[in-house]
């Protein structure tokens, strides 16, 4: 498993080190993976005018969903004009669990449905050939229909429609949630939108059925909340099943407070924690926030300067490791913050996968800190049971950074890892 964030070997877990020989179990066999539930789903996006639109009654500038004949009616429309301009993998854990994978080198698993058969640039095509080799696609449910599409048109004055076919995105059953291979994991990772589904849909039970098993075997389970408008829908239901299941979410400023209704950053972070361990709260230009629980007696000091919000010097102990709240004797809460990196980029390409981008680094160092632990159990590092390897500084600067790349580029998945060395002049961001 590669670094999470670049960092001294010497203050992380050796990889390729001899050094580290004597205290490493013999165990060559351990591995250390994250899972993830997700509907599907191929996103195309093309340039179109107004009348395309007009001549598949589609409202300019709204997002509606589509049957399965008018989506093929839409793809074949674009198909023959040759208006396609990107169609890859999509989906915000499929996202995640990709990205995760890029950065770490290391096996993720997806749960979720796929075609069959699966015929050369058919929308299952696109969807293998844009996701890691990493990310592990054994298990997906076959079934006889599309998967997911989400149609991006955009027009000459850059109005965006959206129109959303579901396919058989929904269609994942129980039966096909492994349990050995959710309970082995260092995390689940699932989204808003897998709760919210109707009709014969089942990927609800499928989720319920995986987060069971996590709840059961201690595995930390990974809530990225999607969008405010399913969380606006019912605010105190979503409170409810992250106090019962959930240890991590992950949200942005938008969704932050329609799930608190607090406004401010530091209160909506604050009310989170009262039903979660740790919150990962992006905020656009103003960087993104970390907040969890740490012991007591175990708490560290920043180096940095101190900041100041609605809590005051809120980033003290920010050099302190995220921990489960149920596992500290005298839990407190810790808050770290950080500004886009590098100010954010000079022109931001796309902002979709920004979010997620940050999520699976976090995911990355929960990961690590699992692989260490199986590694090196009598590590120092291992005393108290933690969340992750690193601090909450850390973690914040290694999110802050892939979150910076995603909005480099076009696609929200990454082709490839971290540069192994800074093109810029801020080496430093890493040495603070």
């Amino acid at each position: 498993m590669k670094f999470p964030g670049q960092r001294k070997i010497k203050h992380y877990f050796p990889v390729a080190s001899r050094k580290a020989a004597p205290q490493a179990t013999n165990h060559s066999h351990i591995q250390s993976h994250i899972c993830g539930i997700d509907q599907t789903l191929v996103d195309i996006e093309a340039p179109v005018d107004e009348a395309f639109l007009a001549q598949f009654d589609l409202i300019k500038g709204t997002s509606c969903l589509v049957d399965d004949h008018q989506a093929e009616l839409i793809y074949n429309a674009l198909m023959a004009d040759n208006l396609i301009s990107h169609e890859y993998a999509g989906g915000t854990i499929g996202n995640t669990l990709h990205n995760y994978s890029v950065l770490s080198d290391a096996r993720s698993v997806l749960f979720g449905v796929i075609s069959d058969p699966i015929r050369a640039k058919g929308y299952a095509y696109k969807y293998l050939c844009n996701t890691s080799s990493k990310v592990d696609l054994d298990i997906l449910q076959p079934v006889s229909g599309p998967i997911g599409r989400c149609f991006t048109l955009i027009c000459p004055d850059g109005e965006r429609t959206f129109a959303f076919n579901r396919g058989m995105s929904n269609a994942l059953t129980s039966d096909s949630i492994n349990p050995d291979v959710v309970k082995t994991s260092s995390a689940l990772v699932i989204s808003s939108y897998l709760m919210r589904v109707d009709g014969d849909a089942t990927i609800d039970k499928a989720t319920m059925t995986a987060v069971a098993y996590a709840n059961e075997h201690h595995v930390p389970v990974v809530l990225s909340l999607g969008t405010k408008q399913i969380i606006a829908q019912d605010p105190a239901w979503w409170l409810n099943f992250i106090d019962k299941h959930i240890s991590v979410v992950a949200m942005n400023e938008e969704e932050a407070e329609t799930l608190t209704g607090e406004r401010d950053l530091l209160a909506a972070s604050v009310k989170t924690l009262e039903v979660a361990d740790l919150v990962l709260l992006t905020a656009g230009p103003h960087g993104l926030y970390l907040s969890g629980y740490t012991e007591e007696e175990t708490k560290r000091i920043t180096t940095h300067p101190l900041r100041t919000g609605s809590i005051s010097d809120f980033n003290k102990y920010e050099f302190s490791r995220p921990m489960r709240k149920t596992d500290c004797k005298s839990p407190m809460m810790v808050f770290s913050h950080i500004e886009p990196y590098m100010g954010g980029p000079a022109a931001i390409k796309n902002t979709n996968g920004a979010g997620d981008g940050a999520l699976s680094a976090l995911l990355h160092d929960m990961a690590a800190n699992h692989y260490h632990q199986q590694h090196f159990p009598n590590s120092s590092k291992h005393v108290e049971p933690a969340l992750a390897y690193s601090s909450f500084a850390q973690i914040c600067k290694y999110s802050n950074r892939v979150s910076f790349e995603m909005l480099n580029q076009h696609s929200p998945r990454l082709s490839k890892g971290l540069p192994e060395k800074e093109d810029s002049l801020e080496e430093a961001y890493w040495e603070k």
